[in-house]
């Protein structure tokens, strides 16, 4: 099974984020991959180690940490990788979702796997939108894959724990949300073994555009309030107090 697993860098959350107008101040803003994409990538190794065939990974190059990010990969187990341009200003869902469209169409590949989501999306989902530009079908919200003959078993995950499993015929694109293990460890040895494997592959593109029609035009922090007013007494009391409260704010 030959499989594709697009990856994305996303602002590292344990940093403290700043604005700067209508986008963060990224001058020295550090990215990690995303961590549904590194789910995606460990479901894909997975069912490589099963099925045999290979792994690609694909990255647009909108941030320094791409290349070690894809160096990972291929130190895991990932045969090729590949860079889409490199220090591209931050592109939507939609550019996203194009650029790496282009980039599959000659791949000829069994399953394309991302992450469901990533935590600056705004605007779309990226497997979904590769698999409507590619014409291929989509299972989202996956938490687990099995083989078989010309198709994969994948089980979708519902709200409330129900789950539901679907049959779908290759090829086709799926949105990871759990890898049926975590997302295994690699030590820095393997890692500087990948980067002198040449075994990665920068691609040149464009500038891609935003292409989902929305615009952000102002980003702020929510505005602080003066805090929780905590209500004594006994239940009675208490009820008696939230009553009047939402009087007082207007609630009949």
């Amino acid at each position: 099974m030959n499989i594709a697993v697009l990856l994305r860098a996303v602002p590292d959350p344990v940093e403290e984020l700043e604005l700067d107008g209508a986008d963060l101040d990224r001058d020295f803003l550090g990215y990690v991959l995303n961590e549904f994409d590194d789910h995606a990538l460990e479901e894909g190794l997975l069912l490589k180690e099963e099925t045999g065939g290979s792994v690609t990974v694909y990255a647009l190059g909108m941030a320094d940490e791409v290349e070690q990010m894809l160096h990972t990969a291929i130190a895991k187990g990932a045969d090729a990788g590949k860079k889409l341009g490199d220090d591209l200003d931050p592109v939507d869902a939609h550019g996203q979702a194009a650029v790496f469209v282009e980039a599959l169409g000659e791949g000829n590949y069994d399953l394309v796997l991302s992450g469901v989501q990533a935590s600056d999306e705004i605007d779309g989902q990226v497997a979904m939108l590769v698999a409507a530009g590619l014409g291929l079908p989509h299972v989202s919200v996956v938490v687990g894959t099995t083989p078989g003959d010309g198709s994969v078993r994948v089980t979708k995950e519902y709200w409330a724990g129900i789950t539901a499993d679907y049959d779908v015929a290759l090829p086709a694109v799926l949105g990871i949300q759990t890898a049926r293990e975590a997302p295994r460890y690699v030590a820095v040895a393997r890692i500087r073994q990948a980067q002198e494997s040449g075994a990665l592959e920068d691609v040149d593109i464009d500038q891609p555009d935003n292409m989902s029609g929305v615009t952000i035009t102002d980003m702020r922090l929510p505005d602080e309030g003066e805090g929780a007013e905590m209500i004594e007494g006994d239940e009675e009391a208490a009820a008696d107090k939230v009553l009047e409260l939402l009087q007082a704010a207007g609630v009949r």
